[in-house]
């Protein structure tokens, strides 16, 4: 199963203006880092993942189709999943997708490996 391109232009669309942004698949989906951190993911799964940190995680799931990240039975503590009602508008996608940016730029930033 592959990440919903439509979604995954949309976030492109949003980040564009950034210089800082660099995307990598990773497990089905399409990552987006800021800074060299994920801020959110296009999910293969179906809706987005979110990176709010664990001190933004209660504040995320109070809102609609906000859910708890989990990989098998196990929360991921800092990650929410948003499912795709939750971003249907481009105002709410740009909120969602600005909240993975905010955490990302608090974390140290990570400089490129060099290719060998």
């Amino acid at each position: 199963m592959s990440y919903d391109e439509l979604t995954a232009a949309r976030v492109r669309q949003i980040l564009a203006g950034r210089r800082d942004v660099t995307e990598t698949r990773l497990m089905g989906g399409l990552c987006f880092m800021v800074g060299g951190n994920m801020a959110c993911s296009v999910s293969a799964r179906g809706g987005i993942l979110i990176r709010v940190g664990p001190d933004g995680v209660t504040a995320a799931l109070k809102e609609p189709h906000a859910n708890q990240m989990k990989m098998g039975a196990k929360a991921m503590s800092g990650f929410i999943r948003v499912d795709p009602d939750g971003y249907r508008t481009d105002a709410a996608l740009t909120k969602w997708v600005g909240r993975g940016v905010d955490f990302a730029l608090t974390l140290p930033g990570k400089k490129k490996k060099a290719k060998r």
